[in-house]
């Protein structure tokens, strides 16, 4: 059996004195697309930003392949094997190219090899043509393409993706959730995705955490939990379930 890329025990989130996330345990592998789905207000965001080692959890403990992890004060060494996309990532005042590089500059790569990977990324997302281009003007979906390609061209082991389709049109996001599927595949990157849309968590995902009130009220297969899922998660799939241009296929 693979050893996980990253662990989580015991995991505790709070907002003043109240609990708001508590999740006993969560193991990622290598190539794992985990989605994270749940009502508003469950924590969905709370949760993937104590992941992803963007804010520290009140208590838990977090190994890295098999080190133990401070979450007062991640190491650099770690951080940097993590990327994060958010609905609305920010957009620097400055060309595409320079927007995709920036992390890379920040680890002094050299400019060489800056100006490969980010050339590479570019053509991936099909955005090369807009390498000269100002990011602020950028349409939404150009946009987000740009901020995949930001934290693909830093080779990431895990890639935290929160709702980052939520804002696009239809026909634009489709477009974009297959692109990516094939891109995760190809890479192997291991990633966690929220989003309130099944037709994402079927189309990205092998496992599924379900989270109400901040507590894992399931994880699995996603196909397994969708197809039998429990009472809880039954109730929240029910709208998705009755629509008829919707199928949870088998």
């Amino acid at each position: 059996m693979n050893n996980p890329i990253v662990s989580y025990r015991n995991v505790l989130c709070k907002r003043g004195s109240q609990e708001i996330i508590r999740l006993d345990r969560l193991d990622l592998l290598a190539g794992d697309r985990l989605g994270i789905m749940g009502p508003n207000g469950a924590g969905k965001s709370t949760l993937l930003k104590a992941l992803a080692m963007l804010e520290a959890p009140d208590a838990g403990e977090v190994m890295f392949e098999g080190q133990k992890v401070n979450l007062e004060d991640p190491p650099l060494k770690v951080r940097r094997r993590l990327a994060s996309v958010f609905q609305h990532s920010q957009r620097f005042q400055t060309s595409v190219f320079e927007n995709v590089a920036i992390g890379l500059k920040l680890r002094k790569v050299p400019q060489v090899e800056i100006k490969e990977r980010v050339k590479k990324w570019l053509a991936v997302f099909r955005i090369d043509h807009l390498a000269d281009a100002q990011a602020y003007a950028l349409s939404g979906g150009e946009a987000q393409r740009m901020n995949l390609a930001r934290a693909f061209v830093l080779e990431p082991d895990v890639l935290f993706l929160d709702e980052p389709f939520s804002a696009l049109d239809f026909p634009t996001k489709m477009t974009l959730i297959t692109e990516l599927d094939l891109i995760l595949k190809n890479t192997s990157t291991t990633a966690v995705l929220i989003s309130h849309d099944l037709t994402e968590i079927t189309q990205l995902t092998n496992r599924l955490l379900y989270l109400k009130d901040g507590i894992n009220c399931d994880q699995g297969n996603t196909s397994s939990l969708l197809h039998e899922p429990s009472e809880k998660l039954a109730a929240f799939l029910q709208p998705w379930r009755e629509h008829p241009l919707f199928k949870i296929e088998k």
